[in-house]
C-alpha cells in the first residue's frame, strides 16, 4: 500500500519491431490490406490518407523522375525499402539502381537507393526529422521533400552523422539536378500540382 502523497513510478517500454517481424505480420495478414503502414525505427507508423493534391504530386514526381533517370534505374512508387534491421519505410517515390527483377526476392537497400522523395502536406515534420534520419543512416545519397503547402522542394544531400550535411531549397521557378543523374534537370514546377 502506498502512503498518501507518494506515487509509484513504473518504467514504460515500447516494443520495437524488426523488419523480419514486421514482414511476418504483413504476410500473416495481421495488418489488413486496407491498413497502410510502414516500419520506421522499429515502430509501425500508420500512413495518412492521401488528398487529391498529394496523389497528383506523387504522379507528377514519378513522371519527372522516369524522364530524368531512364534506363538503369527503377522508379518505385510507395513501395518498401529495406533500410536496416528496424526500418522498412514506403516513401512516396524512390529511385533505385538496376531493373525491376533485381528486387523480385527482396526490397532495395539504402546503398541501392539513389533518391527518395516524400510529398509532404501534413507530415512534413515527421518526413524531415524521423524519415530523414532513417534515409541518411541507411546511406541514401539524396532525399527530397516536396512541400505542397510551401510549394518548395527541400533537397538533402551528404548522408552522415544521423542526418544530412547539406540542405537546399528550390522554388517553383527553379530546377534541380539529381546527384545520380547530373545530365538531367528536374523543374520544380513540374512536380507541383
Amino acid at each position: 500500500m502506498l502512503s498518501a502523497g507518494r506515487e509509484q513510478t513504473v518504467a514504460v517500454r515500447l516494443r520495437k519491431w524488426t523488419r523480419e517481424e514486421y514482414d511476418r505480420l504483413v504476410a500473416a495478414g495481421v495488418l489488413g490490406e486496407d491498413e497502410r503502414g510502414q516500419l520506421v525505427e522499429g515502430e509501425i507508423v500508420e500512413m495518412s490518407p492521401q488528398s487529391a493534391a498529394h496523389a497528383t504530386a506523387v504522379c507528377l514526381v514519378e513522371e519527372a523522375l522516369r524522364r530524368a533517370f531512364g534506363e538503369g534505374f527503377v522508379v518505385r512508387v510507395q513501395l518498401p525499402l529495406a533500410l536496416g534491421p528496424e526500418s522498412e519505410p514506403e516513401p512516396d517515390v524512390a529511385v533505385v539502381r538496376g531493373g525491376p527483377r533485381d528486387y523480385r526476392d527482396r526490397h532495395p537497400t539504402g546503398e541501392e537507393t539513389v533518391l527518395v522523395v516524400e510529398v509532404a502536406e501534413s507530415t512534413w515534420r515527421f518526413d524531415r526529422e524521423r524519415k530523414g534520419k532513417v534515409y541518411a543512416e541507411a546511406g541514401v545519397g539524396e532525399y527530397w521533400i516536396l512541400s505542397l503547402e510551401e510549394r518548395v522542394l527541400e533537397v538533402y544531400r551528404g548522408p552522415g552523422g544521423g542526418g544530412y550535411r547539406e540542405e537546399l531549397r528550390y522554388g517553383e521557378g527553379d530546377a534541380v539536378v539529381p546527384l545520380a543523374r547530373p545530365e538531367a534537370r528536374v523543374e520544380v514546377a513540374e512536380l507541383l500540382p
